[in-house]
């Protein structure tokens, strides 16, 4: 029901009460026109004086806060069906507080959070637009809305998260917290114009969600043991290595959760804060006020950790802080982009990190991808693809991982300047060494997830993986 004709009649739908306010102003035919909406048939009727009605249609109108307007998703609306038909909008409904299109994009965010989404895509093309979430990694398809209707709903996304909507021409990046049915999320926001308009992803994070232990992340018992005995090590660089999107902070922030905060002083820098770690000081990066990655570890280094972790090391300034941190009796935990494992040493040395000092720093390497967990719904029927997982088969994701550990033979063959593929065959000589795609054989034993998807994430080249 638009948003307008409920205005108009002066009548408001309490979801949470389950009931249909209405005025003694209110035409019999508008109220029974709302009671016979799908979805309503249960709600009692309730007549209110003018100063309620009033009162409530006032609250429902005020969206400029993402939280109000999120929450003000009507009835459940079809996602698909409202963006089909656009619900009459019009060029003058862009900046309009009861334009159809707050409701559209309260059912996006609605519809992406209960799929559990990591993100939204609003793309433009020539002869219309696609809405996309990505679901476990992959993108699909959830809506074609008309062409004329995207500038509006960028347009939207752009009053929520305070940009300029009339800057067109540049990239623009934005954050909000708004409420949905499943609790609080964090929306970092990215625009960025093309040739057929703007574009805009939305990253999707569930605040009240806290981090995994190491336990939660699915590494084998013997890679969990290894791993923690690397964790909690006074001093030295732990590196967590793979693609964007593979799991790397998680990781990293279960690994937090297995030290005392209480007796060692931790800290974080990071872009952005993705859970908030209680007992940790936790750091932001704002390149565009001078405040990066290496400026805040020089800042850190003076307050006295013991334990740093860097969100990212996206550079030899950050590298080389990292290092020297390490060097002078602090642990370091870090991401880096790499393939696989052995790859970080020949990235670090790439960015022109001395041999000797990362043959003397380093002390373990952590590569991860995440594989979709086949649905549980499924399995026991022997089918693939149900409702509960979206027809899909598969419904949440785990991790694989290869554990390097640098021992005397990899650290001489660092300050030799050794290459990925010499390090490479090292490690797999070494007791205990897993490569990735064999680690991810266990979970295709066990049923928790297939033989196509391992080989989906782990496409490496690397012979021993096939």
């Amino acid at each position: 029901m638009d948003a307008r004709f409920l205005r108009r009649h002066r009548i408001t739908v309490q979801v949470q009460a389950n009931q249909i306010w209405y005025s003694s102003r209110s035409p019999a035919w508008a109220v029974a026109a709302v009671a016979g909406q799908a979805g309503l048939e249960g709600y009692q009727m309730v007549s209110k004086d003018d100063e309620a009605i009033d009162e409530q249609l006032l609250l429902s109108s005020q969206g400029a806060t993402a939280a109000d307007v999120i929450g003000s998703a009507q009835l459940g609306e079809s996602l698909a069906l409202l963006l089909q038909d656009g619900l009459g909008l019009t060029d003058g409904d862009e900046l309009d507080d009861d334009a159809p299109v707050i409701r559209m994009i309260n059912a996006i965010l609605n519809e992406a959070a209960s799929r559990r989404a990591s993100d939204i895509h609003l793309e433009p093309y020539e002869s219309g637009s696609v809405v996309r979430f990505r679901v476990d990694g992959l993108l699909q398809d959830v809506a074609h809305p008309p062409r004329a209707l995207h500038a509006a709903l960028i347009s939207r996304i752009k009053v929520m998260a305070q940009l300029d909507i009339a800057e067109k021409r540049l990239p623009q990046d934005g954050r909000m917290t708004v409420k949905s049915p499943s609790g609080l999320i964090d929306l970092r926001i990215s625009t960025l114009p093309t040739g057929f308009g703007e574009r805009a992803v939305l990253r999707l994070l569930a605040k009240g969600k806290g981090p995994l232990s190491l336990h939660e992340v699915g590494m084998s018992s013997e890679t969990l043991q290894r791993f923690k005995s690397l964790v909690n090590r006074s001093f030295g660089i732990l590196l967590v290595t793979g693609p964007t999107g593979s799991g790397k902070t998680t990781t990293l922030y279960a690994a937090l959760s297995e030290l005392d905060a209480k007796t060692r002083n931790i800290m974080t820098v990071e872009d952005p804060i993705e859970y908030d770690m209680p007992g940790i000081a936790q750091t932001q990066v704002h390149p565009k006020i001078g405040l990066s990655f290496a400026q805040s570890l020089r800042s850190i280094l003076r307050q006295d950790p013991d334990v740093i972790l860097i969100g990212e090391i996206r550079d030899l300034e950050t590298a080389q802080i990292a290092i020297q941190a390490s060097l002078t009796g602090h642990l370091v935990l870090a991401t880096l982009h790499t393939n696989d494992s052995s790859s970080a040493v020949s990235r670090l040395l790439d960015m022109g990190v001395e041999p000797f000092l990362l043959s003397s720093s380093l002390i373990g390497v952590l590569a991860q991808r995440l594989v979709r967990r086949r649905c549980s719904s499924c399995m026991p029927r022997s089918i693939m693809g149900c409702d509960d997982c979206g027809q899909s088969g598969f419904k949440g994701r785990l991790g694989i991982f290869e554990l390097l550990i640098v021992d005397d033979a990899i650290r001489s063959a660092i300050k030799l300047r050794g290459d990925a593929s010499d390090i490479r065959r090292m490690a797999l000589d070494m007791p205990g060494f897993l490569p990735l795609q064999r680690d991810g054989a266990r979970l295709v034993s066990s049923g928790v997830t297939t033989e196509q998807e391992i080989a989906r994430v782990t496409a490496s080249g690397h012979e021993e993986l096939v």
